[in-house]
């Protein structure tokens, strides 16, 4: 039996739904499917009942879940003891990212934690929120900073930070760039660009309730993934974006970022840092430490 044929049908059980799941487990659902066949012909039953509109686990299924659950989080605990028990001496951190932490929040942090912890190699893994958490879980890196989900995995501590606020990217050459400040109203009928909801909600979500708590309709004209690709794309004038503070530090000739009145505050942003539930390490606990002292200060360039 595969214990990554387990780890799926634990996810599929607890979101009963295989789009959802496949993203928790960063697979595609093809893949994820493939592995809950697998683990029910190696189990010799069916372990849900599907239909075109839902899953819901079979009775043999609902049997296991507990043992499987209680299996998977043993195997993580040993390859976390392990991991540390290797790394006590090496002293390596690894911490994940996703974009505009690694780029405003992240160097800012591990400058204060290494003039106390100049000994600690870190090693940084920047990618966007749905891909970091499994590598958590997994015990690739130690420590990510992340947008929560709207369901948080109870296996993993989010402890919440502040809420970035926004920007307008716009090109340099458009008449809105001379400005010093763009309301939302001033954008109605421009095309914007923002990402895809699957992969940043986030970030997705910042155009679509800037727009709704004004009352007014966005003009979509461009669905991006990335966000330096967001950026290069408003460089060659197919479009404006709203995007975090941390954005402009992104280096594209061509962009001007002008200050959004009215975005502070809304909360649409959040900024968590997030580890495994009930693991020790006193490496990345000096992270944190560091982290909770000078938060304050992080937050204010934000």
């Amino acid at each position: 039996m595969d214990l990554n044929h387990l780890k799926c049908f634990v996810a599929v059980a607890e979101e009963l739904h295989f789009g959802r799941a496949a993203r928790r487990v960063d697979m595609l659902p093809a893949a994820l499917g493939r592995s809950i066949r697998l683990l029910e012909e190696a189990l010799g039953t069916r372990l849900f009942h599907r239909t075109t509109r839902s899953v819901s686990l079979s009775q043999d299924g609902a049997a296991i879940l507990g043992d499987a659950t209680a299996l998977i989080a043993k195997a993580d605990d040993l390859a976390r003891r392990f991991r540390q028990t290797g790394r006590s001496s090496a002293q390596i951190l690894r911490v994940g990212a996703i974009d505009t932490a690694a780029a405003g929040l992240v160097p800012m942090l591990l400058q204060d934690f290494r003039a106390g912890s100049p000994e600690v190699a870190v090693r940084l893994r920047e990618d966007k929120t749905i891909r970091l958490l499994p590598k958590l879980m997994s015990g690739a890196i130690d420590v990510a900073f992340v947008r929560p989900p709207e369901r948080r995995d109870k296996r993993i501590v989010f402890y919440d930070l502040f809420h970035e606020s926004a920007v307008v990217a716009v090109p340099a050459a458009h008449p809105l760039g001379r400005r010093k400040a763009l309301s939302i109203r001033s954008l109605v009928g421009q095309p914007l660009i923002v990402p895809d909801r699957r992969s940043r909600p986030h970030s997705h979500d910042l155009t679509i309730k800037l727009f709704g708590a004004a009352g007014l309709p966005p003009t979509i004209g461009q669905v991006a993934e990335e966000k330096q690709t967001i950026v290069s794309l408003v460089a060659a004038n197919i479009g404006l974006a709203i995007v975090p503070r941390w954005a402009s530090r992104l280096a594209i000739p061509g962009v001007r970022y002008v200050e959004l009145t009215g975005a502070r505050g809304q909360g649409i942003l959040p900024l968590a840092a997030a580890w495994v539930r009930g693991s020790r390490d006193p490496v990345r606990d000096t992270l944190l430490g560091t982290l909770r002292r000078h938060l304050p200060r992080y937050a204010a360039d934000a």
